[in-house]
């Protein structure tokens, strides 16, 4: 009679995540948040935890992970490339930062932070000819880049 307190629901993919009602309560708590108290959350996990909520969690491991896997064919046909910014001039930062905002999802804070604090992937896995066509917008504004 007593319902279990883990729920599947489907995410991306094929992948079941297993949801407890603990992180659901979580969740609808952090809805409520004012942007001040999310950031004020995020520092506090930053300090509790030791971990750097700016740093890109997940997606370059998974990307390692998929290249050791492949080993000599990732190497014969790779049709997935990164764009890394490599370099930015001090007198170009701003226009930089708007190219790297209008090339990604990033708001404000991060995208200065991706030009500040490189070197910064800003495309992963996309097609060759994407990353050329943004690495030239890159380099109009400023930035050295380079693909992966």
């Amino acid at each position: 009679m007593a319902k279990s307190s883990l729920k599947a629901k489907p995410t991306r993919g094929a992948r079941i995540a297993l949801k407890s009602a603990k992180t659901d309560e979580i969740i609808e708590s952090m809805k409520t948040l004012t942007l001040m108290e999310a950031s004020e959350l995020v520092a506090q996990i930053e300090e509790t935890f030791g971990v750097d909520a700016s740093a890109p969690a997940g997606g370059g491991m998974v990307m390692a992970a998929g290249a050791a896997a492949g080993g000599g064919e990732a190497a014969e046909a790779k049709t997935e490339f990164d764009l890394v910014i490599t370099e930015v001039a001090a007198d170009k930062r701003i226009a930089c930062i708007k190219v790297v905002r209008g090339l990604s999802e990033l708001g404000l804070k991060e995208a200065k932070d991706a030009v500040t604090n490189l070197p910064f992937t800003l495309l992963e896995g996309k097609k060759k000819e994407d990353c050329e066509a943004a690495q030239k917008t890159l380099e109009e504004a400023g930035a050295k880049s380079e693909l992966k």
